[in-house]
């Protein structure tokens, strides 16, 4: 019996401490604006709980105390007390806006895949195309896969009666879909860019938008050409897969590439084509350790662009890209990196530190294997600096990467993902 009496008497002390913390605070704030009287008033109510405190006086006395510096707070406290249920609000969520910040900066920090360059062990935005009318999920299931996996459906109707037809730009092995660029909406709100592409079905138009980062011509592939799948690697940016055995067909009589033939045949008002946009990956990026320990090769290695002096971390305006990226880790300072048949080597042996290493250069499990392409074609080596890094794509064959732009400096290095915190789908847990 005593000691639920004593606990009580304590929980009472804790409170009426408060009570005090906000005297303090009336005090310092509203010193100046304040009468001698109305000050004296606050003095002598703060004091005698304060006494009351410091001689353990039990709880009602505690009680009886509180109550009456509560009455006097209550008269000169202004807008420090009472407060308003808005001000609290306010107060609340600024004061968990700047802990979330902090963490953020210093510990966690959320990332989203935009593109497919470090496909599969992460993936971008990737397309589900739908064959038919009836495999399209209904409305309640659009619902469900839009919280689950980020799911936006993408539906294209004829508007004539005819073959569906795609345009295609450039010459040999460089063939690909021309689009623009346009303003758009995110939530209808966020403006942001889109790209729009523009089909053929019977001789005219028929127009369809995608975020800026998606990979229509992977679209393409799945819901024109899914034969050419077996085997390949439905993640490549070209179309050299799909148009290699068809080059003589595209060309038009003075030899240029023109329309790519889907021989898909369809009706006015059926659907051309029918596919959802489905989100990237969003990581948990853990900043804290790179602080104590360098990276190592193998571990995903986010940094930021901002300083990387090349032109191919330039916009089409000239400006500085400056934002984050995600690769893999494959070289550290003094290391000397090398591709040989689909395989990286790392200071004349292969590359070791992580099991996408191993499966580009067996090119198995969806991984296509390193290319040989600019600082790393046939032949060449490329040498990290100090105080650099040289980050590669899991998938080399849609990744522009240190093979391009060159190395990382140490100043721009952010940390190692940690956790796939969505989408709700096998790859949810602990990053590869």
């Amino acid at each position: 019996m005593f000691g639920i009496f004593a606990s009580q008497d304590r929980k009472m002390r804790a409170n009426a401490v408060q009570w005090l913390d906000v005297a303090d605070k009336v005090y310092h704030y509203r010193r100046d604006r304040l009468t001698n009287t109305e000050l004296g008033e606050l003095h002598e109510s703060a004091n005698n709980l304060r006494r009351l405190v410091k001689d353990k006086a039990d709880k009602m006395k505690l009680k009886l105390g509180i109550e009456s510096l509560e009455g006097v707070l209550r008269q000169h406290g202004g807008t420090h007390y009472p407060k308003s249920s808005l001000v609290e609000n306010i107060e609340f969520f600024l004061v968990a806006a700047i802990v979330i910040l902090g963490f953020r900066a210093y510990f966690i920090q959320p990332f989203k895949i935009p593109t497919n360059s470090m496909w599969p062990s992460y993936y971008g935005m990737t397309p589900e195309v739908f064959e038919r009318p009836a495999d399209e999920p209904g409305l309640l299931l659009e619902g469900v896969r839009f919280i689950l996996f980020g799911a936006r459906p993408v539906r294209v109707e004829s508007p004539a009666d005819g073959e569906v037809l795609i345009p295609v730009f450039g010459n040999h092995d460089k063939l690909a879909i021309p689009y623009e660029t346009v303003a758009a909406r995110n939530w209808l709100v966020f403006p942001t860019t889109k790209k729009q592409y523009t089909l053929l079905v019977g001789g005219k138009p028929v127009t369809l938008q995608v975020p800026a980062d998606f990979d229509f011509e992977w679209t393409v592939r799945n819901a024109f050409f899914p034969e050419t799948q077996v085997n390949q690697d439905p993640a490549q940016s070209d179309l050299a897969q799909v148009l290699n055995a068809q080059k003589d067909q595209l060309r038009d009589s003075s030899g240029r590439f023109r329309f790519l033939k889907t021989g898909k045949m369809v009706k006015k008002g059926d659907r051309v084509l029918a596919f959802d946009v489905l989100t990237g990956d969003q990581l948990f990026v853990e900043r804290m350790s790179y602080h104590f320990f360098p990276p190592k090769v193998g571990q995903g290695f986010v940094f930021k662009t901002g300083k990387i002096d090349s032109i191919y971390m330039q916009d089409s305006a000239g400006r500085q890209i400056d934002q984050y990226y995600v690769k893999r880790l494959a070289g550290v300072p003094g290391d000397t990196l090398e591709i040989k048949d689909y395989g990286l080597y790392r200071n004349g042996k292969p590359i070791t530190g992580a099991a996408a290493f191993a499966k580009n250069a067996q090119r198995a499990d969806h991984f296509v294997g390193y290319r040989n392409e600019h600082g790393l074609d046939v032949g060449q080596t490329m040498t990290v600096p100090a105080n650099g890094y040289l980050a590669l794509g899991d998938n080399s064959a849609n990744s522009q990467d240190g093979r391009y732009w060159g190395y990382v400096p140490a100043s721009e290095v952010v940390g190692r993902p940690i956790f796939i915190y969505y989408p709700f789908t096998k790859r949810w847990g602990p990053s590869r």
